[in-house]
Parts: C-alpha cells; sequence; structure tokens
C-alpha cells in the first residue's frame, strides 16, 4: 500500500495517507489565488486513507459548503473539503519527499491572474 506524508512549515501540523493520491489539480480560482499568491496545486485522498495530527489546524469557511484547513501558527494552507464529500484535497507542496504525482488538468482557468500563462498543454476548464 502507498504512504505519503506531510507537514505544516513549522512542522506542528503532520498528515498521512495510507492508499492512493489523485492526481494534482491546479485550481486558479480567486479565492485560491489570494490565499496563496497564485493558485493551488492540490491532490487528495478518501477521507478514511487520511491521518491529521497536531493541535495548530484551524478551518476557514471559504465559502458554503466548503472549507480550508491551514495551521495557525505558521499559516500553512494544507487541505480544502466540501461538506458531505468523501474526500478531503491535500496542498500538493505539503508533500514531504519525493513522490510520482503529476498535476492532470487546470480548473477555473477563466478566473486566472492576468500576469502569468498556462502552456503546458494539460486541459483546462
Amino acid at each position: 500500500m502507498v504512504e505519503t506524508k506531510g507537514s505544516c512549515a513549522c512542522g506542528s501540523i503532520h498528515w498521512q495517507v495510507i492508499g492512493p493520491m489523485r492526481d494534482i489539480i491546479a485550481c486558479h480560482c480567486s479565492q485560491c489565488r489570494k490565499q496563496s499568491g497564485l493558485y493551488f496545486a492540490a491532490t487528495a485522498a478518501e477521507n478514511s486513507d487520511l491521518t491529521i495530527s497536531g493541535d495548530t489546524l484551524s478551518w476557514y469557511v471559504s465559502s458554503e459548503g466548503s472549507q480550508r484547513g491551514f495551521c495557525n501558527v505558521c499559516g500553512s494552507a494544507l487541505f480544502w473539503k466540501q461538506d458531505g464529500k468523501t474526500f478531503t484535497s491535500i496542498m500538493a507542496g505539503s508533500i514531504d519527499g519525493p513522490h510520482d504525482l503529476k498535476i492532470g488538468k487546470h480548473i477555473h482557468v477563466s478566473d486566472k491572474a492576468s500576469f502569468y500563462e498556462i502552456n503546458d498543454g494539460l486541459p483546462q476548464e
């Protein structure tokens, strides 16, 4: 079984997934842009495969039915989840060590900032 681990910048929060993770999706929506400064690159795992440890995790309700998880010490963005879904999106930049995940597509491209182009040939929604 595949095991993937990650953490926030200060090391207060650690997460572990035992099981498969989705290809990375690059989200260019205005909320992701404002929170990250560019766009979010996130994989995802089933909630039953994800374990989170540490007591500095805070959740921000970013829109109706969805929330973003971050470390309230260092500010690292770590998670995004929708109410009623069986999976949690995990910021790819929080993965510790090498992995085989690749960006599979870009979403909310019509919302992207004007100062960069997407030229990687991957699908855009």
